[in-house]
């Protein structure tokens, strides 16, 4: 049968499923935030607009976000998980904070994840304080979207 449809009948079919499935599951929503005083955000655009194309509903902060601002905007926009992205090397304070926030306000069922220029050596510091994984540059969008399907922490 498929060797007499044509690659577009094909590939009609496998969108139409794969918008059947998304209507089954609720849409993974996810925040892109640009952390400090960094304003180098194309990376954060990019991965903003590739979720987004992955089926997930995404929201970007902009440039120049405080931790208080992202944990705020995280929570009035019930997110599943929050991208942050840092450029200026104050990931080791920003990050953390974020984490630590979420915290403070009993928010426990959200996946943080971070990327930008990370040093290696920073990524176990990162890891210890929350932080679930870190993406740096070259990552593929989709290596990153099936990771936040795979690790977010479904909401009851």
């Amino acid at each position: 049968m498929f060797s007499e449809m044509s690659s577009g009948s094909i590939s009609r079919l496998r969108f139409r499923r794969r918008q059947m499935n998304k209507s089954k599951e609720k849409t993974i929503r996810v925040l892109i935030a640009k952390t400090g005083l960094d304003g180098h955000d194309r990376g954060a655009k990019v991965l903003t607009l590739g979720l987004r194309n992955e089926g997930m509903e995404t929201i970007y902060t902009g440039l120049r976000q405080t931790p208080e601002k992202i944990v705020h905007t995280a929570i009035q926009e019930d997110v599943d998980a929050i991208g942050l992205s840092c450029l200026s090397g104050a990931h080791k304070y920003l990050f953390p904070r974020v984490v630590e926030l979420l915290k403070e306000k009993g928010v426990d069922d959200v996946l943080v994840i971070g990327g930008g220029i990370i040093p290696p050596e920073d990524i176990s510091f990162l890891k210890e304080k929350g932080i679930e994984e870190i993406f740096g540059p070259g990552t593929m969008v989709s290596e990153v979207a099936d990771y936040i399907r795979e690790n977010i922490k479904r909401k009851q």
